[in-house]
């Protein structure tokens, strides 16, 4: 057994909850798992921020001055109802990502499968978000449906995307332009539904409000997140 990460070779614990639960289908080392710096602690409530890092200044009623920002502007306010992230982003998480989403390294998905926690996904419909023609291309794999299915989850493709330059090159102000860039495809998993959207890292959230105001409109009941990092 390896590292699904590092490839470093894993032996696993052998005790009575080895035994009596089911083998897990990815492993990490402790090293790698020891990198993963989980996010601890209070956090925003809207989107997974620590707060412990802010300002009292920046904090109002347990959420950031970023979400507040959003929810005082009409256009989105209530558009996207909560964020949960995993991880910081670190250079470790950073160069993981950057492995798995530009280089094809799937299994790095399964990793991350193993910090899933189980309620956030309970009782919703879990849509990925769509990458566009071009870039499925050029990964061979939207990094968002890997995530869910590691996890032995169903995903459901009821968005298209159309065909932008990356947000990773773009400036916070550029993210920020209200460009619709989404469309639903299939209003009949979407009406009524309370859908939980997955995603690789949460930036400024403008990519996530965006998709959910796409599914608010197209008649979802609530739309939340589901990042690996924040």
């Amino acid at each position: 057994m390896h590292c699904v990460i590092c490839l470093a070779e894993v032996t696993p614990v052998f005790n009575w909850t080895y035994f009596l639960s089911k083998e897990p289908s990815y492993y990490l080392c402790d090293d790698c798992r020891n990198k993963l710096a989980l996010i601890e602690g209070e956090r925003c409530k809207k989107c997974s921020r620590p707060l412990e890092a802010l300002a009292d200044a920046f904090i109002k009623e347990g959420t950031c001055h970023d979400c507040l920002r959003w929810e005082q502007d009409p256009a989105w306010k209530g558009v996207l109802d909560q964020n949960t992230s995993l991880f910081l982003y670190n250079d470790f998480i950073k160069e993981t990502i950057a492995r798995f989403k530009y280089r094809g390294d799937y299994e790095i998905a399964g990793a991350f499968s193993l910090f899933f926690p189980k309620e956030v996904f309970t009782k919703k419909v879990v849509v990925p978000i769509p990458l566009s023609d071009v870039r499925l291309y050029e990964r061979g794999f939207n990094q968002a449906e890997a995530l869910i299915t590691c996890a032995g989850l169903k995903a459901v493709d009821c968005l298209e995307r159309v065909h932008s330059e990356k947000q990773s090159k773009k400036s916070r102000d550029e993210r920020l332009e209200n460009v619709p860039t989404f469309k639903a495809v299939d209003s009949d998993v979407i009406n009524a539904q309370n859908i939980l959207l997955v995603d690789d890292i949460y930036t400024t959230g403008a990519t996530l409000r965006r998709v959910a105001k796409v599914l608010k409109e197209a008649g979802a009941k609530s739309v939340d997140s589901f990042t690996i990092a924040r």
